[in-house]
């Protein structure tokens, strides 16, 4: 496996085409033999805590303590950046999030080391317009970050969002075995003394999670919730055997400042990796929303199914995450093609 910066973003310059072939194939080549770093940090079980070490028993309440009037926009058009700026304004600017000197974590999909244009992981100009607008707020730093299942220098180059971490001026910070650290959620089935990402949340003051609408195919959905399967180390794939059960555990363990999920372009079958443009289906949408669970709704909608078919949503909501019926949040609808 090739060695990773420990903190820093990937180096600089465009990548070419011949760099970008190589490093699919090194990817791929990583995913059939390794499964990703992920896999490889704990064992089955977890990690034992350290002598006298507790385990955590969350990742923090980062909401928003003075939100805008309205908590969820629907913004209906094409261009990314500017619904992402639209979405946000109408839920009163992002200086309602983020205020001046505030170190900001923005937690991504970027599990697979594929191109922006298959859909299966967050969209680097989504990516960018989010870090901009923290940045414009007053921002001190912007951190972006995610546990790949595949080797995660190719999955953020590959997938755009390296670049976009450096245009924007923000930092990437990828897994290594000193973040991760035991957590037990309270009254939990399933994360017990179980390794968790928790350090990159070191110093930061707001969490936004910026997300693509994808098929899945064993939780019929892959929106905000199951994004944040990228803060589980040890073999995660355990937990495929009660997928909605662990997806709700995670919702428990964040309070998030903002979510961003974005299906402007929607993956609607073959999920969650893809892998062809056929999969993929044009539903020009951005929802911005401070409720993740209500944000999750309305990608279900965009997939065409109901949340019965993605239990999730309402036992997430039955957990106190969120409310699952987004139209009770009133929620300002756009339109940036009009």
């Amino acid at each position: 496996m090739s060695s990773r910066p420990k903190d820093a973003a990937p180096e600089t310059g465009d990548i070419t085409r011949r760099d970008f072939l190589k490093r699919v194939g090194y990817a791929s080549a990583l995913a059939l033999a390794a499964g990703g770093l992920s896999y490889v940090l704990y064992d089955a079980k977890g990690p034992p805590p350290s002598e006298g070490q507790k385990a955590l028993t969350g990742l923090g309440d980062y909401a928003a303590k003075a939100p805008g009037a309205a908590k969820m926009a629907i913004v209906r058009g094409t261009d990314r950046a500017l619904m992402v700026e639209r979405g946000v304004k109408a839920l009163g600017g992002m200086e309602v999030f983020v205020q001046k000197g505030d170190r900001v974590l923005l937690k991504v999909n970027a599990a697979f080391a594929t191109p922006a244009s298959l859909g299966a992981t967050t969209h680097p100009e989504t990516l960018a317009a989010v870090a901009g607008l923290c940045f414009k707020a007053g921002a001190a730093q912007v951190l972006i970050t995610d546990n790949p299942i595949n080797n995660p220098d190719s999955c953020f180059e590959i997938s755009g969002m390296a670049q976009a971490a450096r245009s924007s001026g923000s930092r990437i910070i990828p897994p290594r075995g000193a973040l991760f650290a035991p957590l037990s959620l309270p009254g939990g089935r399933l994360i017990q003394q179980w390794p968790v990402m928790a350090g990159v949340f070191q110093g930061v003051t707001k969490v936004m999670v910026i997300s693509p609408v994808k098929d899945h195919q064993r939780a019929g959905a892959s929106l905000t919730l199951k994004n944040l399967y990228g803060f589980l180390g040890g073999r995660r794939n355990v937990f495929h055997q009660d997928i909605n059960g662990i997806i709700t555990e995670l919702a428990q363990l964040l309070k998030p400042t903002l979510c961003v999920l974005d299906g402007t372009v929607t993956m609607m079958t073959n999920g969650p990796t893809g892998g062809s443009l056929s999969d993929l289906k044009d539903t020009g949408t951005m929802v911005v929303s401070t409720d993740p669970v209500a944000a999750d709704a309305v990608g279900v909608e965009l997939l065409g199914r109901t949340l019965g078919e993605v239990p999730y949503i309402q036992m997430a909501a039955q957990a106190g995450a969120g409310v699952a019926d987004y139209q009770a949040l009133k929620p300002v609808l756009l339109d940036t093609k009009a």
